[in-house]
């Protein structure tokens, strides 16, 4: 037998058996976002006519030696990258995530859903692979930890997590936050030193709200001073969480405030959420029931809880052992120094890092002053020109920006990051402006709007934009909510041909 008999535990002021309890079902709906999300765009963006299929950044090694390749880029769809693969794999993603949820069998559940979320991941190119994408990957690894051992669901649970395993979500939350606060210092930003960023974050954030808009037009010191708060809150409270009760509850309640404020004024996927959820590992049982007796007098404590056992206990010291070391290099980097770890060690912690056990965080280390914006315009004979209209980044003026937080669109964020930069740099947009040539149905379905519903285009360009909010008077005499100058051609004009689009012509000017 692989486990011994458990030592009995009561549930009491050190344990936290009803907070890992609701821990897990956050967990099970972050998930069930996740998966219900990529779902709806995952035949459009790496799909068999998608912007980016599936397939192409396989290592040649894939077709004869996939087990190998495994280890360097683990996914299953190495097996099988069919178009039904990826719908089978999110909806057993969502399947998986419900019983998460309910509680049944956890661990394995956890496991499965780890292991579809990276495959997904490893094959998404651009399009997965942002900080909550990998923060899911870590935190489930580290749930798998602190999961109570049984198959159908309890409540209580029938097993304690181990102290090892809760101490490492800590570490988690700590890093996570006091590293977003490093990096914005360490950048050299002059926005983040002068503390002016938040006078143009709410107006050149990837997918901004409509509160934003509110945000953006309050004065330039109630700004510094929330920025200013921000940092008190990433660079200080954080020690807060490794402290004794009452220090953790009031650090763990200043994170959670700031999580709910971005998530009001911006669009960031489940990446509040998750960690909200981490922040919920903060609150002890006593604490819990303290709760749930105020909010229920009636309500009654659940008997007590066992202990995990003692072979359990070994296997996840050993494991949160080693995701310590990791962790240790991942620190290290965060300061630009890397631990001198031996040639064997070295080499053993290489191995591992495709499968993504801890990773760097750090969101917006460098804040942008201005919005570029592309717009995507299609033609018949080169002289009248139709927008391709995005569902959710801005493109019509008259359009206010909307809510679509947890679910992350993410073409239009990535038309974002496109639009900081040069199609050089980004052939995945070359490809997508290829497809809208075709009218490939699942790339135009992701789109709100095909100027070409019946006939695709000869001619597609991208224009480059400067977008920004409107003052409240321009607003109420034009009705608004942007105004944006044009810059420039963004990407040559692509003509359709024989190849996928090898003509490049010269654009007319664009009248804006």
């Amino acid at each position: 037998m692989w486990f011994w008999a458990p030592q009995n535990q009561p549930t009491g002021p050190e344990t936290y058996v009803l907070s890992t309890w609701l821990f897990l079902r956050l967990l099970g709906v972050i998930y069930l976002i996740a998966f219900l999300s990529i779902g709806r765009q995952v035949l459009g963006l790496i799909g068999s006519r998608g912007v980016w299929p599936v397939g192409r950044d396989f290592p040649a090694t894939a077709s004869y030696a996939p087990l190998r390749t495994f280890l360097r880029k683990p996914t299953i769809f190495l097996w099988d990258s069919s178009d039904r693969a990826l719908i089978v794999a999110c909806g057993l993603g969502v399947a998986l995530s419900l019983l998460l949820i309910v509680g049944v069998a956890p661990l394995p559940i956890l496991v499965a859903l780890w292991l579809l979320y990276l495959s997904l991941l490893h094959v998404s190119g651009v399009f997965l692979g942002f900080q909550w994408d990998v923060l899911l990957l870590e935190t489930s690894v580290i749930a798998m930890l602190l999961t109570p051992l049984e198959l159908p669901p309890a409540f209580p649970p029938l097993t304690t997590p181990t102290p090892a395993a809760h101490w490492l979500a800590l570490w988690l939350l700590f890093r996570l936050i006091f590293s977003s606060g490093v990096v914005k210092l360490r950048s050299g930003d002059k926005t983040w030193r002068n503390l002016t960023a938040m006078c143009y974050h709410y107006e050149t954030q990837p997918l901004p709200n409509r509160p934003a808009w509110y945000m953006h037009r309050l004065p330039c010191w109630f700004h510094k001073a929330e920025t200013g708060a921000m940092f008190l809150i990433e660079l200080v409270v954080p020690f807060g969480l490794l402290a004794p009760a009452p220090i953790c509850y009031i650090a763990a309640g200043l994170i959670t405030c700031l999580m709910l404020l971005i998530l009001l004024t911006g669009n960031y996927c489940f990446f509040n959420l998750l960690t909200i959820a981490l922040c919920v590992l903060v609150v002890d049982d006593a604490a819990v029931m303290s709760i749930a007796q105020w909010v229920a007098p009636g309500w009654q404590a659940p008997s007590m809880a066992q202990g995990p056992p003692m072979v359990w206990q070994a296997i996840v010291t050993v494991i949160a052992g080693l995701l310590l070391v990791l962790s240790f290099d991942v620190v290290g980097r965060l300061f630009r120094r890397r631990c001198p770890w031996p040639g064997l060690v070295g080499r053993a912690l290489d191995r591992l890092r495709p499968f993504l056990l801890v990773n760097n965080y750090g969101l917006f280390a460098n804040m942008t002053t201005t919005r570029p914006e592309i717009i995507i315009e299609g033609s018949h004979d080169g002289q009248s020109w139709k927008s391709y209209e995005f569902r959710w980044k801005p493109g019509d003026l008259r359009v206010p920006p909307r809510q679509v937080a947890p679910h992350q669109p993410r073409l239009d964020w990535q038309m974002w990051f496109a639009a900081l930069g040069s199609y050089r740099y980004n052939p995945w947009f070359v490809n997508l402006l290829g497809r809208l040539l075709e009218n490939s149905p699942p790339v135009v379905d992701l789109l709100k709007r095909n100027p070409f519903p019946d006939t695709p285009p000869k001619l597609i360009r991208a224009l480059l934009y400067e977008y920004r909010f409107t003052t409240p008077r321009e607003r109420r005499e034009t009705g608004a909510w942007w105004k944006r100058k044009y810059l420039g051609l963004y990407c040559p004009v692509l003509m359709h041909g024989p190849q996928p689009y090898p003509y490049y012509i010269p654009p007319p000017e664009p009248r804006d």
